[in-house]
Formats: structure tokens, sequence, C-alpha cells
């Protein structure tokens, strides 16, 4: 026997593979009816706008898979119980639920998993389309000569989806490792952005902006980035609840906090860095570095926004006028701040409801979905002096001549 399927069943993994190309084909028909007539570049941005909008669902479905404690509603990978779906192990979830009603193995959270890998084998789908679509249409312009687009990008968002796809099989199978949750939620931030910035060169909307805006708009990036690691980093130690008052954390200014077990990266869930239990001033730790990072980003973002404000003012080559992009911009941090602000808020004074935490992931997608957009454009738009296509400028056709 071929030692390669030893210890390895690939049944479930090939209908798991199955049910992906079933998920993403509704959305692929869709796309394919509406689109029909446009032009390659037309159809090309369509399919990677229609992946972005698929990836920020999916980035959702993660987040609720994990607050509802689902992550572990199908112990095994790819399938569940050796099956494609919980339906051919309700056998098996039936025995792991009648052994622990409330433990980590129930009906309902291994639908919810199970739901979750079906989304992501569904957006891995549209990739592997959208890559082949990618390489055809330039294939085809080196025969005709044409600008087209390049097919890296798309190359690019496949092998990051393949790799987010690792990262959550090695969530279930470390059995929800907090190093591993945390990377697997920030490589899918990272996959909405690279969409988002694909998206974007394919219809470029350059903004001319000066370069000390573009870098304070980067430095802002990085700032959320690292925000959104620490909140990752909260949820997937259950730090959250460890302060349950505001401003003030346990009725305390400065209570006890033990960093150094907090932030032990390499670690199992709920244990320290020798395997004895986690101290409550370790979470305690967490949640504390996370409410300091906010106000620091929030600070930002003010400070951002008001930039972008007063540049709409400004003469000159950057000022757009009143009622410009700047502030179409200002205007949008300042809503989804707002958003974070309160969504924020609520989960530490309310106990940390569903509908708060969705809200706040779903607002720190938003976020960072809005900086690669912006930075996509701000790149566009460096060279603006002379009359060629944005896209082309920054690297992003390919001429198809040889």
């Amino acid at each position: 026997m071929n030692g390669l399927a030893i210890g390895f069943d690939f049944e479930p993994l090939l209908e798991l593979l199955a049910m992906a190309a079933l998920v993403g084909a509704v959305p692929l028909l869709a796309w394919q009816w509406r689109h029909r007539g446009d032009t390659a570049a037309r159809r090309l941005r369509a399919l990677t706008v229609l992946a972005t909008f698929l990836t920020f669902d999916l980035i959702l479905i993660g987040a609720l898979t994990r607050l509802t404690d689902s992550g572990l509603g199908c112990p095994d990978w790819p399938g569940c119980y050796g099956s494609a779906s919980p339906i051919g192990a309700k056998a098996e979830i039936l025995a792991a639920q009648t052994a622990m009603p409330t433990g980590p193995v129930t009906h309902g959270k291994a639908w919810m998993e199970m739901l979750h890998r079906y989304m992501a084998g569904g957006v891995g789908f549209l990739l592997v389309v959208l890559a082949g679509l990618s390489w055809w249409v330039w294939w085809r312009g080196r025969r005709t000569g044409e600008a087209t687009p390049s097919p890296w990008w798309a190359t690019l968002s496949l092998a990051w989806v393949l790799v987010q796809g690792l990262f959550g099989a090695w969530t279930v199978t470390m059995k929800l490792f907090p190093a591993i949750v945390t990377l697997h939620l920030l490589l899918a931030l990272g996959l909405l952005m690279l969409l988002a910035w694909q998206a974007e060169s394919y219809a470029p909307k350059p903004l001319r902006w000066p370069a000390g805006l573009r870098r304070a708009v980067l430095a802002f990036t990085g700032l959320a980035i690292a925000q959104v690691a620490l909140g990752g980093w909260v949820s997937t130690n259950y730090a959250v609840l460890a302060c349950q008052d505001f401003p003030t954390c346990q009725g305390q200014w400065l209570p006890p906090t033990d960093f150094q077990h907090g932030f032990t990266l390499w670690r199992e869930l709920g244990r320290g860095a020798h395997g004895d239990w986690l101290p409550f001033e370790a979470l305690t730790a967490i949640h504390l570095a996370h409410r300091a990072g906010a106000m620091v980003v929030f600070a930002a973002l003010l400070a951002l926004a008001w930039a972008l404000w007063r540049q709409d003012g400004q003469s000159g080559p950057g000022g757009q006028g009143a009622g410009g992009e700047g502030r179409r911009w200002a205007r949008r941090l300042l809503a989804v701040g707002g958003w974070q602000l309160a969504s924020g808020l609520s989960n530490v004074v309310l106990g940390w409801p569903l509908v708060a935490a969705l809200a706040h992931t779903g607002g720190a997608a938003a976020l960072l979905l809005m900086c690669a957009i912006l930075l996509a454009r701000l790149r566009a738009g460096r060279s603006s002096t002379v009359i060629e296509p944005a896209a082309q400028r920054a690297g992003l056709l390919t001429m198809g001549s040889k």
C-alpha cells in the first residue's frame, strides 16, 4: 500500500472539496450572468469584489464560531468524525454530547464549525477561479498585445488562502492553541486587505495627497493592525471578562497584572508557559493592554480624520476643495471609530454579549478594509503628472507584447 495513504483518509477531504465547489458555484454563476458582457478587467474586478465581500462574511462566521465555543464542534479535520457533514457523524456527536452536555461537541456546535469550513472552502474555490481567469486573460493579452491586469495579485491571494486553510486545520488539531487561532484571524484579515487592494488595481481611483499624509495613513494602518492583533489575543484567551467595568478594571485603576504569563505566546489555551494554569492576573494584563492600545489607536484616528478634513480646505495639487475626498474619508473613519468604541464598551459593561462581540469584529475588519482601499488609491495617485492608467504606473498592468 502506498505509504502516503497510510494514516490519512482522503475521502472526507474530497467530499469537503466538492462541498466547497458547490458553495462557491452559487455566487460564481450569479457573477457570470451579471457580468457576461463586460470587459475582462471589469469581470476580474467584479469577481474580486465578490470574493472580498464573502471573505468579510467568512470573518464574521469565524468570529461566531469562536464566540459560541464551536471551534471544536468537530474535533477532527477536514471532516466531522470522518464524515463530510454532522449528518454522517450523528452517533459520535450524540455520544460526545451525552458524556458532556455543555462540552465542546454538540450538534449545534458541529454544524456551526462545518458551516465555517464550507464557507471557507467556497471562498477558496472562488480564488482558484479568479487565479485561473487572471492567467487566461494575461495569456490572451500576450497574443493580442493588449495591456492586461497582472495575474500575480490573484496568484498571491490563492497562495494566501491556502496558508489560511492550513492554519484553520491547525486551529482544530492543536485544540484552539491561542497563537494559532490569533494568526488564523490575522491571516483572514490580511486576505481581506489583499483582495481589496487587488480590486482597486483593476479600476484605480487615484488620491493625490501630500507625502506626509500618505505616511500618516500608512502609520495608522500599522497601529490598527497591531491593535487588531491585541484584540485577537484577548478573544482567543477569553480575557474580555477580566474587566467588567469602565474606565476602571475590577474597581481599581491598576489591578494586579501578570504580563509575563499573559504574553507568553507559545502555550496551550488556559495554560502558562510551564503547563500550569494561567493566572487570572495574566488575563487582566491582556485585557488592559488591549484597552490601552484602543486609546492610542482612537487618538490616532481622530488626528488622521482631522488631517484629512483640513486637507480639503487647502489649496494646491493636494487640496480637493470643500466636500472632497478628504472629508468623505474622515467621516468614514470617524463612523467606524465610533462603532468600535460603542461595541467595545458594550462588550465590557454588558458582559460580552454575542451581538456586541460580532459588531466589534466586524468593525475591526471594516477599518482594515478601509485602510487597504485608501492605501491603494494613494499609491495609484503618487505619480499624477503623466496621462496613463494609474494601475500601469503602479506596476499593476503588464504589457501583452513580447
